[in-house]
Parts: structure tokens; C-alpha cells; sequence
């Protein structure tokens, strides 16, 4: 049984693989996404997750336990039963690997409720599951908007546990949901404003490199993006000149027909005006608009991305996610700073630093209270990674062996032994 059920999800992610031009396509009408980006890691991401999970499908195992007299005891882990999964926008395929994956490894059965703004990469990965032979009934697939179809998932007495990737204010609404209905467990992956701290030992243009990706990638959409960069004082005149000169030849605009494109439009009008919100109030609120920060073209939601310097941690462009591509440009001085600094926040997802000093790298590390922190790199994910936050961030792992724990049950088993003389 467990082998093939690990046989039928490496089918389900060559068909992920074999299809990966319409996801893209998809994903772009959806979302604004760049196909060729899409293509490169959405897409590899749902398939590295099913291939992942496919091999651990048949490694699903109890323990032995030492029962004091004349007892035996060891442990089986079961399937939860009916697993509730609500994906986010701003990933629809890389989200619906990541949690569909390790579901079905543990062989639950799910619901997963798209985003309403990115249902169609959700329906065309079920009818490829159902091509690669998972039985019916096993992946649903429930297009709705998350006050109704969202709401009544987490609140439905015959849904088991629920894991939901998205805003903080709607991870709350799930957890009281679970809480009034049937008490199911939950793992929440929710919002982020994570630092970036650049030391002054630093190659300069890989760190203005990470900057720039680490918030601008998939339009700075991402619930990890490092919104907050944080430069060392001696370092931060020449930091900001190289950034300034680099955002030049950032090109924002449709993906799907101009290959130069580095940024597509935001999801939506409603995300779109909530970006453009906040640049005015980071301008209202004393920060320095370095580059960008204006709609782009005649139509259709597109931003410049905006980089802002002069900020202060009281300022509300610092301390709330923005979910769109807005970076908060600041100095600090010495290593104690930085980290007190990075953790000045209610969330705590991601976090990385930049420097070629192993022993500060290796104190920032230990320091920033963060669910993932990259050193010299940033957003390098895997599937043997585990992916989660803490705070406000949510709790409960996506990715790596820790992913199959939510979806597992453990049973204690006892049974007596008799005529063991050396008991």
C-alpha cells in the first residue's frame, strides 16, 4: 500500500514536470507571475515536493517503548483523516506541492481551497493527480473566497486539522474557527517582516544583489521577503549608491510578452492600492524615497519598485508587511545593534545576514529569533528544509520530515507479557 502510493506521486510530479508550460501560463493569467521564473521554481518546488514525500511514503514509522513490569509498549503513527488546505496567492503551485505532498505521503485526504484571486494552477494540478491515479475523493479541490468556502473549512466538524499559509489577521480567524468547532490542530505559516543585515566586510554587489531579489522576487510578494535592510554604518554611503545605480535597469512589466521583464504586475487591484498606500504614508511619515515608488504604464496594476531610505523603526512602513515590492533602507553600527534591531518586530520568519566573518555570521545566526535565517544567501529553500515561522509568524513546519508530523496521529500500543522469567 505504501509503495504504491509513493509510486503514484512520482507519476503525479513527472506530470507536474510534463506540464510545466501550462502551470506557467497559469500561474501568469492568475497572478502576474514570469513564466520562466515560474517554470524554474514554482513548478520544481511541487514537483521536488512530491518526489520528496513519494520516498518518504513508505518510512512512516512507530518506536518501541521500555514499559516498566510486564508490559510492552510501542507507538503507531496514523493519518489524521481529513486534512483542510488553504494555499495563498502569491505561490498558488509551489503551495499546493508543499502541503498536498506530505498529506498524501501520510495518507490523509484533503480539501484544498485556491486563493479566489489564483484558483487555476489548483484545478489543473487535480486533474493531472487524478491522470497520475490517485483514487477520487482523496484531493478536492474547492474554489471559494475565505470568509465562506475558508471559513467553513476551518469550522467543519469533519475536517481534522487544518493548514492554512497566509495573512496573520486570517490565521487568528482559524484558530478560533478550530477552536469552536472540533478542536482541530492547526499549523499556521502567516505573515513576515524579516531583516536583512549587511556587515561592512561584505561583497558589496553580491549583498546589494540579495537585497534587491530578497525583496523584489515575485514582486516582492513573498511572506519572507527581507523588507528591512539593515547596512553597517561604514559601508552604508556606498551601499546605497550601488543599489540606486543598479535599480536603473529594473524592468517592470508584462511578463508574458517582453522576456526582459524582472517584475510583473501586483495580484490585484486591491494589493495594488494597498502597495501604493503604504509608499505614501512611509512618504508622509518622514522617509526618503530613493527610487521608484510610482505606478508604472497606462494600465493594469503595475509599481516601480520603491526603495526608502531615512527610516525609523517607529515608522509604520517598518513595522508592518506590505506584502509588495517596498524596502526599508537603514544603518546600524556595531553586531549588538543589528540584532536587537532585527528582533525588534512581532514577527519572526525569516532573517538572513551577509559577511565573511564566520564568528558573527555564527552570532547573528544563534541571536535573530527567526523560523529560517540564510548566511550570504537568500530564499535557497528545498524540500528537505524545513519552512515555518514563530511570533506572529505562525506556527508548524511546511517542507522537510517535519512537515509529516501535522498530518500524523500518534497511538500508544500496551500489551502485557507473560512468562518472560526475566522480567
Amino acid at each position: 500500500m505504501w509503495q504504491e502510493r509513493g509510486r503514484i506521486m512520482a507519476r503525479f510530479a513527472d506530470l507536474v514536470e510534463r506540464h510545466a508550460d501550462e502551470l506557467a501560463a497559469l500561474e501568469s493569467l492568475d497572478a502576474g507571475k514570469h513564466p520562466a521564473v515560474t517554470k524554474a521554481v514554482d513548478i520544481g518546488n511541487a514537483a521536488g515536493s512530491l518526489r520528496y514525500f513519494a520516498g518518504a511514503a513508505d518510512k512512516i514509522h512507530g518506536e518501541t517503548l521500555r514499559m516498566r513490569g510486564r508490559f510492552q509498549g510501542y507507538t503507531l503513527r496514523e493519518p489524521l483523516g481529513v486534512a483542510g488546505l488553504i494555499i495563498p496567492w502569491n505561490f498558488p503551485t509551489t503551495m499546493f506541492g508543499i502541503k498536498v505532498a506530505p498529506a498524501l505521503a501520510a495518507g490523509c485526504t484533503m480539501v484544498v481551497k485556491p486563493a479566489e484571486q489564483t484558483p487555476l494552477s489548483a484545478l489543473y494540478l487535480a486533474d493531472l493527480a487524478k491522470q497520475a491515479g490517485i483514487p477520487d475523493g482523496v484531493i478536492n479541490v474547492v474554489p471559494g473566497f475565505g470568509p465562506t468556502a475558508g471559513a467553513a473549512m476551518a469550522s467543519h466538524m469533519d475536517v481534522d486539522m487544518v493548514s492554512f499559509t497566509g495573512s496573520t489577521e486570517v490565521g487568528r480567524l482559524i484558530m478560533e474557527a478550530s477552536a469552536r468547532s472540533n478542536l482541530k490542530p492547526v499549523s499556521l505559516e502567516l505573515g513576515g517582516k524579516s531583516p536583512l543585515i549587511i556587515f561592512d566586510d561584505a561583497d558589496l554587489d553580491m549583498a546589494v544583489d540579495l537585497a534587491i531579489s530578497a525583496n523584489f522576487f515575485n514582486k516582492g510578494e513573498a511572506c519572507v521577503a527581507a523588507s528591512r535592510v539593515y547596512v553597517q554604518e561604514s559601508t552604508y554611503d556606498r551601499f546605497e549608491k550601488k543599489l540606486a545605480e543598479r535599480m536603473k535597469s529594473w524592468v517592470v512589466g508584462d511578463p508574458l510578452n517582453d522576456s526582459r521583464v524582472d517584475q510583473g504586475p501586483q495580484v490585484d487591484k486591491a494589493q495594488y492600492e494597498r502597495v501604493l498606500s503604504y509608499i505614501e504614508l512611509g512618504k508622509r511619515e518622514g522617509a526618503t524615497l530613493l527610487t521608484g515608488g510610482r505606478p508604472c504604464g497606462q494600465k493594469g496594476y503595475y509599481i516601480e519598485p520603491a526603495v526608502f531610505t531615512n527610516v525609523k523603526e517607529g515608522m509604520v512602513i517598518a513595522k508592518e508587511e506590505i506584502f509588495g515590492p517596498v524596502m526599508c533602507l537603514m544603518k546600524f553600527r556595531t553586531v549588538e545593534e543589528a540584532i536587537a534591531r532585527a528582533n525588534a518586530t512581532r514577527y519572526g520568519l525569516g532573517a538572513g545576514v551577509v559577511t565573511r566573518d564566520l564568528d558573527v555570521a555564527n552570532r547573528v545566526v544563534r541571536s535573530v529569533r527567526a523560523g529560517l535565517v540564510w548566511v550570504n544567501c537568500y530564499f535557497a529553500v528545498c524540500s528537505d528544509c524545513p519552512f515555518g515561522g514563530r511570533g506572529m509568524s505562525g506556527f508548524g513546519k511546511d517542507e522537510g520530515m517535519h512537515a509529516l508530523d501535522k498530518y500524523l496521529a500518534v497511538k500508544s500500543v500496551v500489551t502485557p507479557i507473560r512468562g518472560s522469567p526475566w522480567l
